[in-house]
């Protein structure tokens, strides 16, 4: 159990209560993210480091508080994507673990120059990094998002407030536990993470309206979760809006990158925001690409669902609706489509999409370039897999969520994202005439 739930929920017997507890929270969030602003970048990286091996040395206690929420999940019927993004295993704990290693050895962002700059007046200008204070964190399913979240907001300098969802409830506090821990071994200030320890959905409401002590609010989920909290909140958002992504094959697609890269990017791991959800593939090689591709998606398990001219060329595919062009499967399945050439497949991709993470499977560098630059999402590919859309794999260390939003961030949300800056003018005595 969650340290402190019991007495949390038991002094929240009321709305009021649960304000003042939750106002609690925030304050000390405020207060540790005063004193964060004064470590050192080498007890940062031995927090990151201890709270690493804490994480493995804690294995078999994440992995019993897991299976507590499995449990319920199945009990509760929860979808299997659902589930398979709540599930643990020695290999995911292993990748949280290397997940803050990664973290460690960034470049701490904190105080480094962005630019800098001399005027005429002898004024010496520089924009330099710094934290922005305290960031509530809203996410669902994902347990190994709290560690992602705890390492990079202690990377970047900020407090972190987290809210899971109540189907992870018992892994992200187990998780919480080890890293506060950790953190208090090495000297770091209390409360840098927190927890709210109450599954009542009205405390997400409250924190939406904590702006005397929250900064920034990210929210990770699905998509009644972002509406709420871009409806709700007072506080900046960060959205993570879910994942449509697509794979569009050219008429200049090499048909074995074809079939690898949509195979990857549809069925490696289906319950990922960056697995593609719809496949868009030129008039001109549907007869000699579709079939192959069909066939290695099929073959892995996958459902088809297509247009009219898909329909035609394989018995085994179910027609598509309108719905489905908008959807984000999160399973086994994909759509399918045929397009007159790449400016079609922009204008379908730019109306369906979620501006998440779209590729393009084409030999043609013009056609390249034009899919590249028209296409108004955060990631955008050619001949690689949308499964790269990962802080990880961008070489970030790890990511809180791929904004896909246009303002101060977008794409992946990694330590650097989770700064801002202030002007540090040196004079020399100068006064403005």
């Amino acid at each position: 159990m969650c340290e402190n739930q019991t007495n949390f929920e038991n002094n929240t017997s009321n709305s009021s209560d649960l304000f003042q507890q939750m106002s609690f929270l925030g304050k000390n969030a405020r207060v540790a993210a005063a004193n964060l602003a004064l470590v050192s970048t080498g007890i940062k990286i031995a927090g990151l480091k201890f709270a690493a091996q804490s994480i493995r040395d804690s294995q078999e206690i994440i992995l019993n508080a897991n299976k507590i929420d499995i449990a319920n999940a199945r009990n509760n019927k929860i979808p299997e994507p659902i589930i398979e993004r709540l599930f643990l295993d020695n290999t995911r704990i292993e990748a949280m673990a290397k997940g803050l290693e990664d973290i460690s050895g960034l470049p701490d962002p904190v105080g480094s120059i962005i630019s800098s700059w001399e005027r005429p007046n002898g004024l010496k200008i520089s924009r330099v990094r710094v934290p922005l204070g305290v960031i509530g964190i809203i996410y669902e399913s994902r347990p190994n998002v709290t560690a992602d979240a705890g390492g990079l907001c202690l990377m970047s300098g900020n407090a972190a407030l987290l809210r899971g969802g109540s189907e992870s409830f018992f892994s992200s506090c187990a998780i919480v536990e080890v890293m506060k821990s950790a953190f208090h071994s090495v000297g770091l200030p209390d409360n840098i993470i927190q927890f709210i320890p109450t599954t009542d959905r009205a405390a997400v409401g409250i924190m939406l309206t904590m702006s005397d002590f929250i900064d920034v609010i990210i929210p990770r989920g699905g998509k009644s979760l972002i509406q709420r909290v871009a409806n709700e909140s007072r506080i900046p958002v960060i959205k993570h809006l879910d994942g449509i992504c697509h794979v569009y094959i050219d008429s200049a697609a090499d048909l074995e990158k074809a079939c690898n890269v949509t195979f990857n990017a549809k069925l490696r791991r289906t319950s990922v925001c960056g697995a593609t959800e719809t496949l868009l593939i030129n008039q001109d090689v549907v007869s000699t690409h579709l079939l192959p591709i069909l066939e290695v998606l099929i073959s892995g398990g996958c459902e088809i669902r297509g247009d009219r001219m898909i329909c035609s060329c394989d018995p085994r595919v179910i027609p598509a609706i309108e719905e489905d062009w908008k959807t984000e499967y999160l399973d086994a399945i994909i759509s399918v489509k045929v397009v007159k050439d790449v400016d079609e497949a922009v204008h379908h991709i730019n109306h369906y999409g979620s501006h998440h993470t779209d590729c393009i499977i084409t030999e043609d560098q013009y056609v390249a370039e034009r899919f590249l630059n028209n296409v108004d999402s955060s990631i955008v590919l050619l001949n690689a897999s949308t499964q790269f859309a990962d802080g990880g794999e961008f070489g970030m260390g790890a990511e809180i969520g791929i904004s896909t939003g246009k303002l101060h961030a977008r794409g992946p949300v990694g330590a650097e994202q989770l700064t801002s800056y202030k002007y540090v003018v040196r004079g020399t005595g100068q006064c403005r005439s």
